[in-house]
C-alpha cells in the first residue's frame, strides 16, 4: 500500500487570530469571527475542517458515479458541526447530501454508504494521531 503526504503550513503573527495557510502554490486565509476575537477575513479552523469533509465527500461520490457510469450530476454537501459541551466534550458533525441527477433508489443507497469512504471521513472516524514537536532554533 502507497503512502501519500500532503503538506501545508500555517503562520500567525498572534498579534490576533488570521493566519495565513500556504499549500502548494495556493494561499488561504484563516480566521475567527469577529464575535470571538478574529476579524472575519476567513473560514475559521472548523469551517476549514467542515469544507475538507464536503469536498472529499463530493469528489468520491463524483469518482464512484463516473467509475460505474451512473448519471450523477451534482453533489451538493451540507455541513453543520456543533460542541456538545459536558463531562466528556463531544464534537458532532452533521452532513446531507443532495443527489442530483436521474438515479435510482439503489444508486442513491450506495452513493449515500460510499460517502462514508471518502478518506477525510476515514481520518476523522478512525482516529489520526498528531505529533507535536517544536522546531530546531
Amino acid at each position: 500500500m502507497g503512502r501519500q503526504v500532503v503538506e501545508a503550513t500555517v503562520r500567525g503573527d498572534a498579534s490576533g487570530l488570521a493566519n495565513t495557510i500556504r499549500v502548494r502554490e495556493w494561499t488561504l486565509v484563516g480566521d475567527e469571527p469577529e464575535a470571538i476575537g478574529g476579524t472575519d477575513t476567513g473560514p475559521s479552523p472548523f469551517e476549514y475542517l467542515l469544507s475538507a469533509l464536503g469536498c472529499c465527500t463530493s469528489m468520491t461520490l463524483a469518482l464512484y458515479a463516473k467509475r460505474k457510469g451512473w448519471p450523477l450530476e451534482a453533489v451538493e454537501v451540507h455541513l453543520r458541526h456543533e460542541r456538545v459541551v459536558g463531562e466528556s466534550p463531544l464534537d458532532r458533525i452533521g452532513r446531507v447530501i443532495e443527489l442530483v441527477g436521474p438515479l435510482d433508489e439503489e444508486q442513491r443507497a450506495r452513493l449515500i454508504e460510499i460517502a462514508n469512504k471518502c478518506p477525510v471521513h476515514q481520518a476523522l472516524t478512525k482516529g489520526t494521531h498528531v505529533e507535536t514537536t517544536e522546531a530546531e532554533r
